[in-house]
Formats: structure tokens, C-alpha cells, sequence
């Protein structure tokens, strides 16, 4: 007989428990409650989601047919379907949207040197969005078309280890280049977009604070060269160039001097044009790193198979409870709660790397 740990517990131990109180503490997570704390129902939640339960009636079928177990899987009272629900509609979301936050700091230092396809030592983030298709009457809060209701999921992914560090949740009317506006720039790191956040004012500001973009440009885009650097055109590369915007608004809000590049795509013959403000990088380098932004499309990919597979089931009608809401009297704070991101999307502060102390036996999940 195998008297050692069970495997949830042995993963929970991971978990940094000290700074999880710190974020119930924060919020008053735990005021007027007598037994099922917030730490019982987070246990409860990702054991539902490492195990794939699919309601809440089979998570407490589940788990009160081994309630024998449940102290040595952490979970120190009694599951029941209806508190669950009422802990996942009233309990502040914001505990464990700072849990989160917290966890993927602790992620992104054991992959500060995982290597993603470029020799940079600087971070590397793909910013995009998608948009996520919901039913228009039983997500009323969500108005997307006529007849169909949505929410754009907007995401900052650190291409080192793939791991999100900034999520939005907005209404899917929401452009994704407003959201350039709640990024806090960081100085050295390269943001790595396509052409739906070309804005130049909002790209001026992360000039000014030391962070480099890399987009590709449109067609009526206006510029005048400066000055042309030699390339290679064996590499598909056409030209390397220094130019000045000339349009009116948009040398208003980007007077710094940009780089052009073309590249002529061997494989699909298109001619692409890409615009950053790295004059350093090569210019295949910067070519190579658009292409590591095709890692978010997979992220997204990876997501939109998880609530398939949830819709299929009937799950996807319970979205909003997920996030800690539910339908009903809830609508007007599930509206509110969408608006509201993660907080510290990317730290000004350099994550110094630290030795684990749980050595060999640490699980780190991979998001690819």
C-alpha cells in the first residue's frame, strides 16, 4: 500500500500558500465566513479543472465519494454543489486574479533562460487579441452583433516559456489598439504586434519609455527615406531603410525616425513590411522575431479548444461562473468584473533569478 502523498497534493505544494492569504487578506475574502474558506474553494476549482469535471454537481459527486481523502488533498471542509456556487458568485475575483498574477512571476523566473527560436537576452512579448463567440441570451452583458454576444480576450505573452503575463477580458465592440493604453512599457523588452496596433501616439509612448516594437506597416502608409543600409538579398530581404513619417497625424505622434524593412516571403512569395524602432537588431533578426508571434495564435488556439470542449458539454453556459459570477442579479458586476485586467501587467522591476529550493521536483506546465 502506498502511504506517501496524493498526487493533487503533491502539486498544490507548489503553490506559494503565504502569498495566497496575502491576496485573501487583501480583499476581505474570508469576512463573515465560518468553514469553506477561499483556499477550500481554489482547491475545489482546480482540482475541478485538472480533473475535467464538467459541473458542479459532478464536482461534488466527485469528491465526496472519496471525502474520506479530502484532508490529505488539502480541503479541510465539505464540498457541497450549493456552496460552491454561492462561493463562486459572491467571493471577490480579484483574490485570485492576484494569485495568478503571483504564480506567473514565479513561472517566468524558472524560464528567464528558455530559449524561443532568437538569440535575444532581452524579454520578448506578442501582444494580440481574439475574439471569443458566446450566446446572445444567456450573455446578454456581452452585446457583439445583432444576434450574437462576445468578449475579446486580449493577451501579452511572454515568448519565454509562452506564459501570459497581462489578460484583458473586454466586450468583443473593444478595438485591441486601445489596449496599448493599459500596458506599463518595459524599458529593453520588445512587443512584438500586428498591424491592428499600429497607432503611432500610443507606439510613441513606448519609445519614450525604452521598450521597442516590432509591426508590420500598412499600404497607405507614408513615409520618406532617410537613408538605405545594405542587406543581403539572398536572405528574401529587399531593403533595410531609416525613413520620417510624413503624414500629418501620424509624424504629429511619432516624430522619432523609424526603420523600414521588406521582405519578400520564399515560401508564400508575399512582400511584407515591417516597421520598428531597433536600429541595433539585424534585419533578419527582426524578420525571425515576427514570425515568433505566430506562439500567441497557438495560445489562443489552445484556449478556444478548451471551451469546445466545455460547450460541447453544456459548460460554456456556465462562463461567467467560472470567472466567480453568474447570471441574473450578477449581470451589471460580470460587466464590470470583463473591464477590469490583472494587476501589474509587466514589472518595471527585473525578476532577478533564484535557485528553487524544491529542486528536481518542481512541475512546471508549458502553454504551447
Amino acid at each position: 500500500m502506498n502511504h506517501g502523498q496524493l498526487v493533487f497534493a503533491q502539486l498544490m505544494q507548489h503553490l506559494p500558500l503565504t502569498t495566497f492569504r496575502r491576496c485573501v487578506a487583501r480583499y476581505q475574502g474570508e469576512h463573515k465566513i465560518k468553514w469553506f474558506s477561499c483556499l477550500d474553494q481554489f482547491l475545489c476549482m482546480a482540482f475541478a479543472q485538472l480533473t475535467y469535471r464538467e459541473s458542479l454537481r459532478d464536482i461534488e459527486a466527485c469528491l465526496r465519494a472519496q471525502q474520506s481523502k479530502l484532508y490529505h488533498l488539502g480541503i479541510r471542509a465539505a464540498v457541497a454543489r450549493n456552496t460552491l456556487a454561492n462561493a463562486n458568485a459572491v467571493r471577490d475575483w480579484r483574490i485570485y486574479a492576484d494569485f495568478a498574477q503571483s504564480l506567473i512571476r514565479i513561472a517566468r523566473r524558472l524560464y528567464v533562460d528558455e530559449p524561443f527560436g532568437v538569440d535575444l537576452k532581452e524579454s520578448v512579448y506578442a501582444l494580440d487579441a481574439t475574439t471569443i463567440d458566446l450566446c446572445l441570451s444567456v450573455f446578454s452583458w456581452a452585446p457583439f452583433r445583432s444576434t450574437k454576444a462576445a468578449v475579446k480576450l486580449h493577451t501579452l505573452l511572454d515568448l519565454r516559456g509562452n506564459i501570459p503575463t497581462f489578460i484583458h477580458i473586454s466586450g468583443g465592440k473593444m478595438h485591441e489598439v486601445n489596449i496599448l493604453d493599459q500596458l506599463l512599457p518595459e524599458p529593453g523588452a520588445f512587443y512584438i504586434m500586428d498591424r491592428g496596433f499600429l497607432d503611432f501616439e500610443r507606439l510613441y509612448r513606448f519609445h519614450e519609455a525604452g521598450s521597442f516594437f516590432v509591426t508590420r506597416g500598412k499600404s497607405n502608409l507614408k513615409v520618406q527615406r532617410r537613408y538605405s543600409h545594405p542587406v543581403d538579398r539572398g536572405t528574401g530581404l529587399i531593403c533595410d531603410q531609416t525613413v520620417v513619417l510624413t503624414g500629418f497625424y501620424s509624424h504629429k505622434g511619432f516624430e522619432a525616425p523609424l526603420r523600414r524593412i521588406r521582405f519578400k516571403d520564399p515560401e508564400t512569395a508575399k512582400t511584407l513590411v515591417f516597421l520598428t524602432n531597433n536600429f541595433t537588431l539585424p534585419a533578419i533578426t527582426i524578420i525571425e522575431l515576427y514570425r515568433c508571434r505566430w506562439q500567441v495564435e497557438l495560445f489562443f488556439k489552445w484556449i478556444k479548444q478548451h471551451l469546445r470542449y466545455f460547450g460541447e458539454r453544456g459548460q460554456i453556459a456556465n462562463l461567467d461562473r467560472g470567472v466567480g459570477l453568474r447570471t441574473g442579479r450578477h449581470r451589471q458586476e460580470a460587466s464590470s468584473a470583463l473591464r477590469q485586467p490583472l494587476r501589474n501587467p509587466t514589472d518595471l522591476e527585473f525578476d532577478h533569478v533564484r535557485t528553487n529550493p524544491l529542486g528536481s521536483a518542481t512541475c512546471t506546465s508549458r502553454g504551447r
